[in-house]
């Protein structure tokens, strides 16, 4: 089939009978089909409409030799992959996930950031189809069993607990490879919270840890074996046996996001483990400062003694080469530019104010200016590149007032104020000194929870006399829908609340976070991973 063609294929099944429908058909063409050459399953076809969310997401223009595994990675960042189908005579597969809103956050992804496997650009779509049936033919039995291999949620935890701290080595290093660029691949996959480079037995290592093993797990099948820039750079990724990274310095060495207090160090600290005292000596890698630090970084800090790592979980895919850095992050943003334009935002409706509230789910907020020319497009400025970069990567595509977002990095380095007599319509707002800002406390359990957009919210900060149905009533006051609604058993002072889409929760989230509910209690709203 030829590559340019965008019409989905429809997958069902006959009545009667557990064959799949005998034919394709694209526009006025209908032809007869035999999906992996010598399979029993057939298709029918129809034109594709517009784009409407499903749980089943059609990838195309795939490699011919691509293997099962290679198409469930690049589902598995955004939730369990529940089904299957390959149409390897076709170039195309079918990708069943485990929810409506794992498949909108994976498409929304690949929308911003085209996947490349083996140098080939591949297409991912939403099906029209709500669920995918398959049949018990050995081709779908293999894809059955790398699904087995692959999903989460089949992986015995008994035998193997997912660590949330990999051990990360870079082979070939050609070009240099610095702390940040590592946060910014990394952070596709879940929360960096602490990150440690060292050189031990002449190999450039990474200690990397994450909030749950769930992100540990999804960023090593899918990075393992994948190199950073093309042809060299490669990531060796296993499971360390250290529970937690103890980081003492903020350098360009090692990193702890829960705590932007730390020094930098001055002086060469005591190892704490001697082999890695190699770990400071001149390194192979020339590494920036923090974009968002205040001074300077000079290479020090002590971790725990490191363990051994835990045999590999199966089916790591070592073939997923990407041309370079951007293709496995977003670009790196420079040191000192933490400033991030917004576009396509719908005139009518935006205002500062929201802006704030929503970015601030990812970073503290410093400044917001809406174009007085062209209102449709702002720019943010968050403290640090870090924060940017989280807000950039958790929210690109998402669709706020019915328009999804586009966000790219600004030249500007800071957003500037109205001169004094100036006046802009209450366009430019400071937030320098907001009471709001969720992470300006040291070590603050909100740089555990930073998740993406999801229909899921959860609530803290409840008072006692507010019920389920107060808060059920406050949420739909805006139009909103609530499918469900659930405090926490042991502790009704939070909550989680189901909105009917990921649009509605993030408008709710920024209608209602900081509610006043009286007796002194103001509503804290985030982005829950859990669903009701």
């Amino acid at each position: 089939m030829d590559g340019s063609v965008h019409h989905d294929i429809t997958v069902g099944t006959k009545r009667g009978s557990d064959e799949l429908f005998s034919s394709i058909s694209y526009g006025p063409y209908i032809m007869s089909t035999t999906a992996n050459g010598n399979d029993s399953k057939k298709f029918k076809g129809d034109i594709r409409g517009p784009g409407v969310p499903s749980r089943v997401i059609h990838i195309r223009r795939l490699p011919s030799d691509i293997t099962e595994a290679e198409v469930i990675s690049l589902g598995l960042p955004f939730g369990d992959v529940t089904n299957l189908l390959m149409l390897k005579a076709k170039n195309q597969a079918f990708l069943e996930m485990n929810s409506e809103e794992a498949a909108q956050n994976m498409v929304g992804y690949y929308s911003t950031v085209t996947p490349i496997i083996r140098h080939h650009p591949v297409y991912v779509q939403f099906s029209n189809h709500k669920e995918l049936k398959t049949d018990n033919s050995p081709n779908q039995e293999r894809a059955q069993s790398a699904l087995r291999a692959l999903s989460t949620s089949h992986v015995d935890m008994a035998v193997a607990v997912p660590s949330t701290v990999l051990r990360v080595v870079v082979e070939n290093l050609v070009y240099p490879v610095t702390l940040d660029a590592l946060c910014q691949i990394f952070s596709k996959f879940g929360t960096v919270l602490r990150i440690i480079i060292f050189t031990k037995n002449n190999q450039f290592q990474v200690l990397l840890q994450y909030p749950d093993g769930a992100s540990a797990q999804a960023a090593k099948l899918s990075l393992d074996g994948q190199n950073i820039y093309n042809g060299c750079c490669t990531l060796r990724i296993s499971f360390s046996k250290l529970t937690s990274l103890n980081v003492k310095y903020n350098n360009e060495k090692s990193r702890d996001f829960t705590r932007p207090d730390l020094p930098s160090g001055d002086s060469q600290p005591t190892m704490e483990h001697p082999a890695l005292a190699t770990a400071f000596a001149p390194g192979i890698i020339s590494a920036a400062p923090y974009a968002g630090a205040t001074h300077a970084f000079p290479p020090a800090f002590t971790i725990q003694p490191a363990g051994l790592t835990v045999p590999a979980l199966p089916g790591a895919l070592a073939s997923l080469t990407l041309p370079g850095a951007t293709r496995l992050g977003f670009p790196p943003i420079p040191a000192g530019h933490c400033v991030l334009l917004i576009s396509n935002l719908n005139p009518e409706r935006v205002t500062p104010h929201c802006l704030f509230i929503l970015f601030g789910v990812y970073g503290d907020v410093m400044r917001v200016k809406i174009l007085f020319i062209k209102k449709e497009n702002a720019l943010v400025q968050m403290s640090d590149g870090t924060q940017a970069q989280l807000a950039m990567s958790h929210l690109n595509g998402q669709r706020l007032h019915g328009k999804p977002l586009r966000i790219t990095l600004s030249k500007h380095t800071s957003v500037q104020l109205p001169r004094e007599g100036h006046e802009d319509q209450g366009l430019t707002k400071d937030y320098s000194n907001s009471p709001l800002h969720r992470f300006k406390k040291p070590g603050s359990k909100n740089y555990s929870n930073i998740f993406p957009p999801s229909a899921t919210l959860h609530l803290s900060n409840i008072p006692p006399s507010v019920v389920e149905d107060d808060l059920k009533m406050l949420f739909s006051s805006s139009g909103a829908m609530v499918k469900a609604f659930k405090f926490f058993q042991k502790d009704h002072k939070m909550a989680l609340i189901q909105m009917g889409s990921v649009e509605e929760a993030i408008e709710s989230l920024i209608e209602f976070h900081n509610h006043d509910l009286g007796e002194n209690h103001h509503l804290r709203v985030s982005f829950s991973k859990s669903s009701i």
